[in-house]
């Protein structure tokens, strides 16, 4: 009977030391080496605040695998676009049906449309995707009705429009 209970206890002792092993928490065996999931990694604590090339930044810690599930999204995060970008953008394109516009991400898509004026039948997306008014801050994808891209010359002529148009209703909101 005492064989039982000793083989019992030290069958009991090694699957808790098992355990303890497998868990992420600070202190234990598997915090410190590689192949830890939540957390830890190679490394030193000074290595990884400090950051090298040959490791990515410290990511935040995840104690247990319910911390996955936890917003930890900083919610003062915004997107900005220029308004004035995306407002020239509407002016520039009224020709053509918007299907989708998201003024949080700066997508406007639109449908199929006929320039005044004009016999193609184009197609455009637009993207605002930094709150500076500057070329760099929009980009147009146009097509035609064929659905293969415009020359580069009329997406250029359109970005033109589009930037020319913003920057009077820049100047016309400063002489308010």
């Amino acid at each position: 009977m005492s064989i039982l209970k000793t083989t019992a206890f030290g069958l009991s002792v090694i699957a808790v030391i098992g355990l303890s092993a497998c868990g992420g928490s600070r202190g234990s065996v598997g915090s410190a080496g590689s192949g830890n999931v939540f957390g830890g990694g190679s490394g030193s604590k000074q290595q990884q605040a400090q950051g090298t090339r040959d490791t990515p930044p410290p990511e935040e810690k995840r104690e247990t695998i319910w911390d996955l599930f936890k917003n930890v999204d900083d919610p003062n995060t915004t997107v900005e676009v220029n308004r004035y970008i995306w407002n020239a953008s509407l002016d520039v394109l009224s020709f053509l049906p918007v299907q989708a516009a998201d003024p949080f991400s700066g997508i406007i898509v639109t449908g199929y449309g006929r320039p005044p004026g004009g016999g193609a039948a184009y197609k455009a997306t637009i993207y605002v995707r930094d709150p500076a008014l500057d070329a760099r801050s929009l980009s147009v994808a146009l097509y035609t009705s064929g659905g293969r891209p415009a020359s580069a010359e009329a997406v250029r002529k359109v970005e033109d429009a589009i930037l020319t148009r913003a920057r009077q209703l820049r100047i016309r909101d400063g002489k308010l």
